[in-house]
């Protein structure tokens, strides 16, 4: 019988999971814009299509981008920045509670998910990096 010996540190496994779901949003947002949009609660205004590209193209962009280099390369600085990336997503959302008039369920909840989509690979990163 072939065993499988998996030798990655345990907190690998946070930042890797914290990448593949950061992948998944990416193919949610370039797949799927009208789902994003309405999971996000936003709503594109008649007669402007181009709203859609916003989905696609910023949005997925970045979670497309920072999700398969880190899962590619591996490397602490990539983690790192997938984790600040995540963090600065949260910080973002914080600042619009307090100034905006956002003190709504969905974005503490949001908050909770983005801090723990930033926790995994900024621990794991900053340890591996020192």
């Amino acid at each position: 019988m072939q065993e499988v010996i998996i030798n990655e540190p345990v907190g690998e496994w946070f930042a890797l999971a914290s990448a593949i779901i950061t992948v998944g949003f990416g193919f949610i947002c370039l797949l799927m814009p009208r789902l994003t949009f309405r999971i996000l609660r936003l709503r594109t205004a008649e007669g402007v299509p181009q709203a859609l590209s916003e989905s696609r193209a910023t949005m997925s962009g970045f979670y497309f981008g920072v999700g398969i280099l880190a899962i590619a390369f591996a490397q602490p600085l990539l983690w790192l920045a997938l984790g600040v990336s995540w963090a600065f997503t949260a910080f973002g959302r914080l600042v619009s509670i307090l100034f905006d008039g956002g003190n709504t369920k969905f974005n503490w909840i949001s908050i909770a998910m983005e801090a723990a989509l930033a926790a995994g690979p900024l621990i794991y990163g900053y340890t591996a990096l020192f």
